[in-house]
C-alpha cells in the first residue's frame, strides 16, 4: 500500500488471499480503511486498515469462496460528496459477477446478502460487467446498478423502505448487436460501451438511442488476460475463467469526472463528452450553421442528448443558450450575404435566398425576438432587393397562422409595397385580415384595396383601423344598387362584392368581426344598431330627386332576397326581448312589406320568401310582431291568379312553403281551397285536404296534376297498407280508387294491375267485365298474368277461363309472342286453348299445345303440314327477293321439328319413331324429285343440305339399314335410277367406312395400351426383394436368430424385415380365409395422418433360404389399389382417345356433318366412347427403385 501524496510505501500485505493465486480487481469502499479484492480463484476477500501504536495491521475476511462459483469481477457502491447523506450508504453495497450469478451484498454494519440474480445461458467468452451510479426515477435519487454479459444490459434500481430493507427492481433492459467488455456511465442519463471489436458506443439510457460511434483500435488496449490464467503462479485456474480473461480489460478503463481513461500499450487516452457549447462550435468550425441553429435550440427546447456543461434553472438555461443562437443569426445572416452568386440569372440568387433567409426567420421568430428580426436582420438583409423579398415572403406563413401579429410600420409598408409590386393581392389580402395596421396610413391601405378590389381587407382596414363599421357598406351599395335599381344583370365581381355584403351584415348583427374572429364585446350592442339603423335609411346619404324609398333594403332585397331574409331571421333569433329590439324588428317588417307589397317588380317567388319569412315569425310562441292579415289574402290572390300561367309551379311551391311553416293560421281556409283548385295548385289542395283527413280527394288531386300523376299509386297504396288510418278512410280511399280504376289502366296498366293484385284481387272479374277497351283489357291482363310482368301469381285465385280470355286477346294483338307466354303461363285448359290457337292459325303455338298434351303425332303433323306448305311454295316460280327468305323460313321450321322429334323419341317404339322421322324424310326428299321443274336448279343445293342434317338426326334413332330400304322401296326410286339417291348413299357409305377405321384404330390403341401394362405389372409382381437390413426392426435382432425355431422371416416392398413372432406382438397380422395379412409396423406406425399405408408382405419360410409370395386373391386390396395409382401417375401420358375424338371433329366437319351424334345417342355409354373405362387387373406390391 503507497501513500500517493509522498511516495511512501505504507504496508506489504502478505496474507490477503491463498498463495498461487492472482489478483484480479482490488478496489476501496468509501470508508478508506475498507478495501475488497478478489483473485483468480473466484474468492473475494475483504481487507480492514488498522493502526495500533503506530503500527499498522491488514486484516482479511473471505466474504465469498471460489468454490461456489467464481467471481470475476466486484464493484464496491461510490457516492459522491453531495451524495454521502444518502440512507443507502450506509450499508456499503457490493456487487459481485460470478460466471453464473450476480450478488449484491451489504458490508456494514454486518454482512447481509440483499439480492441473488441468476442470469441465463450466455457466451462463455462474454465478460461480466458491473457499474454503479445514482439516477433520479420518480422525484427521487437512489443507485442503479449496471450488469451485462454479452449483448444485454439490464438495469437494477436499488431503493430502501422506511423498515431499512432494501429492494432491488428490474428496470427496461438494453438490447445490442454487439458483444460488449466495458460498460461506463458518464452521468445519469449517458454511458459509453466497448464492444469486442473496439468500438466506443455512446447511448442515451432512457431513449436507448446510439448517439455516437468511435474507433478506439489504436489505443492499442491493454487486456488482463495474463491475470485471469494467473500465468505468474503457474496457470492453475479454471478453462471458464481463462476463457473469459481473453476479453478482459478490467484494469485498463477507468471513469473519473465525467472522463474515461484508456490505458494503450505506449500511451493514455482520455475521452470526454463535448459540453454543449462545444458541439455547437465544432459544428461552427465545420460550417454547418444550420445544423449548429438546430442543435442549439435542441438544447433551448432540452430534447437534446447526453448534455453538458449546463446547469441552473430552465429559464437561465435558455438565457444563455438564446444569446449563443443570436451570435450565429448575425454570422449566418453574414455569410448568406456573402454566398450569394454575384452573376448569373435572378432565379439562382432567388433560390440561393429561398434557401437560406427562412432560416433566419424561423429561429427568430422561435426565440420571440421580433425586435431583432425587424431592425437588425431585416437592415441587413435589406442590403440585397432580391433577400429583401425572399425575407418580406417568408413571412406569409406566420402572419396567417397568427404567430406574428404585429411589425414595425417600415417593414408592413414594405411588405404590402412589395405584394403590389408582384402582383399578389389575394396574398397581400390573406396577410392584411391578419395584421395590427393601426401604425400605418389608413386612407393610402384603404385606397390600395378599392383599388385591387380586396373587399375583405378594406372592411377589416376600416373595423380594425378606425371602427367604423358603417364606411364599408355604403362603399359597396353604391356599386351594386345602380344596376339593381334599373334591373340589369350584374357581373361577377359584383355578385362576389354582393355576396360579402350580405356576410358582412350577418356577422355585424351576429356580434362577429369581419372576415375572422369577433368584435370587442363593449362594441357588440353599438355596432348592431348602427348597421340596423344604416339598413331602414329612408334615403342614402347622396341621394337623387327619384331615389325610391328605403334604397338599401330595396337592393339587398332584390340582390338575394332568400338571403337576406335568412340573415334578418338569424338576428331575430339573437335579440333579446327587450323594448327597443322589438321596435327594431317591427320597423323592419314594415319596411319590407312597404317595399315588396307595393311594388310590383319583385317576382312571386321573392314575394313568397316574404310572406314564408313573416310566417314563420309569427308562429314562434315568444312572438311580437304583428302584420295586417288582409296582406296574407293579397298575397293569396297574387300567388293564385288564374289569369297569369307563368311560374305556375314556382308560385305554387311558395305557396305551399308558406302553408307549411305555419301561414296557414293567416288565411280562411274555406277560401283558400277553391283558390287552389281554380289555379290548379294540386300540391295546395292535397296539403289541406290532408290536414281534414279527406284522403279520397287526394287522389282526384293526383290525377289531374299532370307532374305527379304517376305517383298516385304509391299513395294509393300506402293508405291501404299503412297502419294509422281509420277503417273509413280507408274504405272511402278503396270505393275511390275502383272509382278511377279504368284512368288508372290508362295512366300505367302495369303498375295498376300491381296495385288491384295486391289490394282489389276479390274484384278482378268484375273489373274485367266492366272494361270495354279490348286492348285496354289485353294489356291490364297481360300485366297481371304474364309471370314476367313481377306479380306473383300464387296469391292470384283466378279462374282458368280468364286465362284464355287473355290468350285470345294475345292471339288477336301481338300472335308473335304467343308461344313464348304459353310456356310461362299457367293455370289453362288444354283442349279450350289448342282450340283458340288453331282458330288463329298459330300453328307453332298448336303443335306446342299438342305435345304438352301427350298428342306427339299431331303435334308433329301440324308442324309437317306447315313445312309442306312452305316446300310447296318453293317449288313453284318465285322471285329471287323472296327465295332466300323463304329458304330461312324452311330451315328454322325444320330445326324446330327435328328439336320436337328428338325430345319424344327416347319414349317411343321403333315403330312409332319411323311415323316421325319417315314422313320428315320423305317431306324433305319430295321437291327433289320433280326433276322437270325449273326452279330445281337454283334450290336443290339448300335442300339437299337439309335432307342430309334430318338424315344424322334420325341415324341417332333409326338403323340405317331401315334407312337405305326404306329409300329404295319408294315407288319413284324403284321404277327409276339411282342417280338421284346417289348422294345420300354415298354420304351414308362414307360415314360407315369413317366409323370403321376409327373403331379399327381405337381397338388397336387400347390392345396396345393392355399389353405394354401388363408386361410391366408382369416385370414388377416377378422382382425380388430387397430387405434393407439384415436384422428385425422390432427386436433389432438378426434375422438368423433361433433358427432351431420354424420362425417365418416377413420382408416388406418397402424393404423392411420382420420376424413373424415380433409382428404378432404389435397386431400387425389378420388372419383372414385361412391365410395371413401383415402391414408393416414401421409405415403403419409412422403413418399417423390419417391414411394407412398396408403394405402387405411376402413371406420368407424356414431359415430363409426359399422365398414364397403370399398367394393373390381376384379382388384388389387397399395396397394393391394404391400400387395401381402410382403405376398409372409414372406412366400417364396425353389421352389418346381425346386425340381421336379431336381427329373425329375435324373430319367429321370434312363430310357434311354426318358425324354429329345427339345428345340421347345410346353409343355414348359404349367402352369406347367413355375415357375413364377401368380393366380389372392384379397389380404386384408396391416397389421402390
Amino acid at each position: 500500500m503507497w501513500d500517493l501524496a509522498s511516495g511512501k510505501l505504507l504496508r506489504s500485505i502478505t496474507d490477503a488471499h491463498p498463495p498461487g493465486t492472482a489478483i484480479l480487481h482490488i478496489k476501496f469502499t468509501d470508508d478508506p480503511t475498507l478495501a475488497i479484492c478478489n483473485d483468480s480463484g473466484g474468492s473475494v476477500f475483504e481487507l480492514s486498515f488498522k493502526r495500533v501504536m503506530g503500527v499498522r495491521t491488514c486484516e482479511s475476511r473471505c466474504l465469498f469462496s471460489g468454490s461456489k462459483g467464481e467471481v470475476c469481477c466486484i464493484e464496491p457502491l461510490h457516492a459522491k460528496t453531495e451524495l454521502r447523506d444518502h440512507p443507502i450508504t450506509q450499508y456499503s453495497l457490493l456487487a459481485m459477477a460470478s460466471l453464473t450469478k450476480i450478488l449484491v451484498i451489504g458490508l456494514k454494519p454486518s454482512l447481509k446478502v440483499w439480492m441473488t440474480f441468476p442470469y441465463g445461458r450466455m457466451d462463455p467468452s462474454s465478460v461480466p460487467l458491473l457499474a454503479w451510479h445514482f439516477v433520479a426515477v420518480q422525484n427521487s435519487v437512489n443507485p442503479m446498478l449496471a450488469f451485462c454479459r454479452g449483448d444485454v444490459v439490464h438495469f437494477l434500481l436499488v431503493k430502501r423502505d422506511d423498515s431499512g430493507a432494501i429492494h432491488v427492481t428490474k428496470q427496461k433492459q438494453l438490447h445490442l448487436h454487439y458483444d460488449l467488455i466495458n460498460f461506463t456511465w458518464i452521468n445519469s442519463r449517458t454511458v459509453v460501451l466497448l464492444d469486442s471489436v473496439e468500438k466506443l458506443h455512446v447511448i442515451d439510457r432512457q431513449t436507448q438511442e446510439e448517439l455516437e460511434t468511435i474507433e478506439i483500435s489504436e489505443v492499442q488496449l491493454v487486456y488482463n488476460s495474463s491475470h485471469f490464467k494467473s500465468l505468474a503462479t503457474g496457470g492453475n485456474v479454471s478453462q471458464a475463467l481463462a476463457l473469459v480473461g481473453e476479453k478482459a480489460c478490467y484494469q485498463s478503463i477507468s471513469s473519473c469526472g465525467g472522463q474515461i481513461f484508456y490505458l494503450g500499450t505506449k500511451s493514455v487516452h482520455v475521452m470526454m463528452i463535448r459540453s454543449w457549447r462545444e458541439r455547437v462550435d465544432h459544428l461552427l468550425k465545420q460550417d454547418c450553421l444550420t445544423e449548429a441553429l438546430a442543435l442549439a435550440w435542441s438544447f433551448h427546447e432540452g430534447k437534446a442528448k447526453a448534455v453538458v456543461g449546463l446547469s441552473g434553472d430552465a429559464n437561465k438555461r435558455k438565457a444563455v443558450i438564446a444569446d449563443r443562437m443570436v451570435e450565429i443569426l448575425f454570422h449566418y445572416a453574414d455569410r448568406t450575404l456573402k454566398k450569394c452568386p454575384d452573376q448569373g440569372k435572378i432565379q439562382v440568387m432567388e433560390q440561393h435566398f429561398q434557401d437560406m433567409v427562412p432560416v433566419t426567420v424561423d429561429y427568430c421568430l422561435l426565440l420571440q425576438r421580433t425586435d431583432l428580426l425587424f431592425s437588425q436582420m431585416y437592415d441587413k438583409l435589406s442590403e440585397n432587393s432580391v433577400a429583401k423579398g425572399v425575407f418580406l415572403e417568408c413571412l406569409e406563413p406566420y402572419i396567417l397562422s397568427d404567430k406574428l401579429m404585429g411589425m414595425t410600420a417600415q417593414v408592413m409598408k414594405d411588405l404590402l409595397l412589395h405584394y403590389q409590386d408582384k402582383n399578389l393581392m389575394e396574398d397581400m389580402e390573406a396577410c392584411i385580415v391578419h395584421m395590427d395596421i393601426t401604425s400605418l396610413d389608413i386612407q393610402q391601405v384603404v385606397l390600395l384595396c378599392w383599388e385591387n378590389h380586396l373587399y375583405d381587407a378594406m372592411i377589416y382596414v376600416y373595423n380594425s383601423g378606425m371602427n367604423d363599421f358603417i364606411s364599408p357598406m355604403e362603399k359597396l351599395f353604391k356599386v351594386i344598387a345602380p344596376p339593381l335599381n334599373a334591373g340589369k344583370s350584374l357581373t361577377d365581381e359584383k355578385v362576389v362584392m354582393g355576396n360579402k355584403l350580405l356576410v358582412y351584415i350577418s356577422c355585424c348583427l351576429a356580434g362577429r368581426a369581419y372576415p375572422l374572429g369577433d368584435i370587442p364585446e363593449d362594441l357588440v350592442p353599438l355596432v348592431k344598431n348602427q348597421v340596423f339603423e344604416f339598413l331602414i335609411r329612408l334615403h342614402s346619404a347622396e341621394a337623387s330627386a327619384d331615389e325610391e324609398v328605403y334604397p338599401y333594403v330595396r337592393t339587398l332585397l332584390h340582390f338575394d332576397t332568400r338571403e337576406f331574409l335568412n340573415v334578418l331571421a338569424l338576428t331575430f333569433e339573437d335579440f333579446k326581448n327587450d323594448k327597443q329590439a322589438v321596435e327594431y324588428q317591427q320597423r323592419i317588417v314594415d319596411i319590407l312589406l312597404k317595399v315588396m307589397v307595393e311594388n310590383s317588380d319583385f317576382t312571386p317567388s321573392q314575394v313568397g320568401c316574404l310572406f314564408t319569412f313573416l310566417a314563420r315569425q309569427l308562429a314562434k310562441p315568444n312572438n311580437t310582431l304583428f302584420v295586417n292579415r288582409t296582406l296574407f289574402d293579397q298575397v293569396l290572390e297574387f300567388l293564385c291568379s288564374p289569369d297569369d300561367d307563368s311560374r305556375h309551379s314556382e308560385r305554387q311551391q311558395v305557396l305551399l312553403e308558406l302553408l307549411q311553416v305555419g301561414g296557414i293560421v293567416q288565411f280562411e281556409e274555406n277560401r283558400l281551397i277553391p283558390m287552389a283548385e281554380k289555379a290548379e295548385f294540386y300540391q295546395i289542395c292535397e296539403f289541406m285536404y290532408e290536414r281534414e283527413h279527406l284522403y279520397d280527394k287526394i287522389i282526384d288531386c293526383y290525377l289531374r296534376d299532370p307532374v305527379r300523376k304517376e305517383e298516385v299509386f304509391n299513395y294509393i297504396h300506402n293508405i291501404l297498407s299503412i297502419p294509422g288510418y281509420s277503417a273509413e278512410e280507408k274504405q272511402s280511399v278503396w270505393q275511390k280508387a275502383m272509382k278511377h280504376i279504368e284512368e288508372l289502366l290508362l295512366l300505367s296498366p302495369n303498375k295498376a294491375a300491381d296495385l288491384i293484385a295486391t289490394h282489389f284481387d276479390d274484384q278482378i272479374e268484375g273489373i274485367i267485365k266492366n272494361l270495354q277497351d279490348q286492348f285496354l283489357l289485353f294489356q291490364f291482363l297481360r300485366s297481371l298474368l304474364d309471370p314476367r310482368e313481377g306479380i306473383n301469381q300464387d296469391t292470384l285465385q283466378m279462374s282458368p277461363c280468364v286465362t284464355e280470355q287473355f290468350i285470345e286477346l294475345l292471339c288477336h294483338y301481338s300472335p308473335d309472342q304467343v308461344l313464348e307466354t304459353l310456356q310461362v303461363l299457367e293455370f289453362y285448359r288444354l283442349e279450350e286453348t289448342i282450340q283458340i290457337t288453331q282458330k288463329h292459325l298459330l300453328h307453332e303455338a298448336s303443335s306446342y299445345l299438342l305435345e304438352k298434351k301427350g298428342d306427339v303425332h299431331g303435334a308433329f303433323l301440324v308442324m309437317l303440314e306447315q313445312l309442306r306448305s312452305k316446300l310447296l311454295v318453293l317449288t313453284r316460280e318465285i322471285e329471287e327477293s323472296t327465295e332466300l327468305h323463304l329458304l330461312k323460313d324452311i330451315e328454322d321450321t325444320l330445326v324446330k321439328i327435328i328439336a320436337l322429334c328428338q325430345r319424344n323419341s327416347h319414349s317411343l317404339n321403333q315403330q312409332q319413331r319411323e311415323a316421325l322421322w319417315f314422313p320428315l324424310l320423305e317431306a324433305m326428299m319430295s321437291p327433289q324429285k320433280l326433276s322437270s321443274s325449273t326452279a330445281l336448279c337454283q334450290y336443290s343445293e339448300p335442300l339437299k343440305s337439309l335432307t342430309m342434317q334430318v338424315l344424322n338426326n334420325m341415324a341417332a334413332f333409326i338403323a340405317l339399314p331401315s334407312i337405305l330400304q326404306r329409300i329404295l322401296q319408294d315407288p319413284v326410286y324403284g321404277r327409276g335410277k339411282l342417280g338421284e339417291i346417289q348422294g345420300l348413299v354415298l354420304g351414308m357409305l362414307d360415314t360407315f367406312n369413317y366409323e370403321q377405321t376409327l373403331l379399327e384404330t381405337t381397338t388397336n390403341l387400347l390392345n396396345h395400351d393392355l399389353h405394354w401394362s401388363l408386361c410391366n405389372l408382369r416385370a414388377s409382381i416377378t422382382k425380388g426383394l430387397n430387405p434393407k437390413q439384415d436384422y428385425c426392426c422390432i427386436c433389432l435382432q438378426q434375422y438368423k436368430r433361433r433358427q432351431e425355431m420354424a420362425d417365418e422371416i416377413i420382408v416388406f416392398s418397402c424393404g423392411h424385415l420382420y420376424h413373424s413372432v415380433c409382428l404378432l406382438s404389435k397386431e400387425c397380422g389378420i388372419e383372414t380365409k385361412g391365410q395371413m395379412r401383415w402391414t408393416c409396423y414401421k409405415c403403419n406406425s409412422s403413418n399417423k395422418g390419417g391414411k394407412l399405408s398396408e403394405n402387405f408382405s411376402e413371406l420368407k419360410k424356414g431359415n430363409g433360404a426359399s422365398l414364397a409370395q403370399s398367394s393373390s386373391e381376384s379382388l384388389l386390396d387397399s395396397q394393391q389399389i394404391q400400387a395401381f395409382d402410382q403405376l398409372c401417375r409414372l406412366y400417364r401420358g396425353t389421352s389418346r382417345l381425346a386425340l381421336l375424338t379431336e381427329l373425329s371433329r375435324t373430319r367429321g366437319g370434312e363430310k357434311h356433318g354426318l358425324l354429329n351424334v345427339s345428345q340421347g345417342d345410346p353409343a355414348l355409354n359404349s367402352v369406347f366412347q367413355n375415357e375413364n373405362f377401368q380393366l380389372h387387373l392384379t397389380p404386384p406390391p408396391l416397389t421402390e427403385e
